[in-house]
């Protein structure tokens, strides 16, 4: 069995996320899945570096795949990109060894949520700009988010009831930086939960409303408490922007 990293991009907006659903063919790996196996001649199953929900988006998300016949990744690459739909792309694929796996070996991962603050619509991105037309106090933002850098429980940040693994992060990045109308989040660190970037994005939107303090942050990490956290941002304005692996 020879293994191949895949680089892929995709506009998640009419897609129910990455993960294969057995109600829905709108999976960005039930495409991946269908046309590995019809060139591979037999079922392949493709894994990628995590799940992106229904709506977000990916700038650089990674995938491994195990085929049995060697063949060249351009040829692979090409393949892919003739027979998936225009929403999706392998930016490129390469040989790796045959243990890599795309989400077990990630060591850090960057989301970028973009918020666009203005009450005049922006047309042209509308499918990838969460709206907020009420001005936001970036310097509250700021600070508010200083307090989720490090290492921290994040449990307050996820939206899953029942959660039988760790729930400790290390966020090593969060900026927010403000271009004309328009607001970037960004996010880095070492993983992320269920709706954790969208629901720190929520929170933080809610302080630059001055609908909550920046103070108030400890508070929320420390109660271990979804219901304490902010709302869930909407999916379209998040870009999974890149996952990063060891040696690189």
């Amino acid at each position: 069995m020879q293994n191949y990293k895949l680089l892929i991009q995709y506009e998640g907006t009419r897609y129910k996320g990455w993960q294969s659903q057995i109600t829905t063919d709108q999976t960005v790996q039930g495409k991946f899945t269908g046309i590995l196996s019809r060139m591979a001649g037999e079922p392949v199953d493709i894994q990628a570096s995590g799940r992106t929900d229904a709506g977000v988006h990916a700038r650089e998300q990674a995938a491994h795949v195990k085929l049995r016949e060697n063949k060249d990744p351009e040829e692979i690459r090409e393949y892919l990109n003739r027979y998936l739909p225009e929403d999706i792309a392998v930016l490129r694929v390469e040989r790796v060894e045959e243990r890599f796996h795309s989400r077990l070996h990630a060591v850090r991962k960057t989301y970028v949520y973009r918020i666009w603050n203005s009450p005049v619509p922006n047309v042209l991105d509308r499918r990838f700009v969460t709206v907020v037309e009420e001005p936001l106090d970036t310097e509250a933002m700021e600070k508010a988010a200083a307090f989720f850098l490090g290492k921290h429980d994040f449990q307050s940040f996820c939206t899953k009831k029942k959660i039988k693994k760790s729930t400790v992060r290390t966020l090593e990045k969060i900026s927010v930086e403000r271009t004309g109308d328009e607001l970037r989040l960004t996010y880095t660190g070492d993983g992320f939960l269920y709706h954790m970037v969208r629901i720190l994005t929520g929170t933080l939107i809610e302080v630059g409303l001055h609908q909550r303090e920046p103070e108030d942050m400890p508070g929320i990490l420390a109660a271990k408490n979804r219901e304490r956290a902010g709302a869930l941002a909407p999916a379209r304005g998040l870009v999974l922007w890149s996952v990063e692996y060891p040696g690189k």
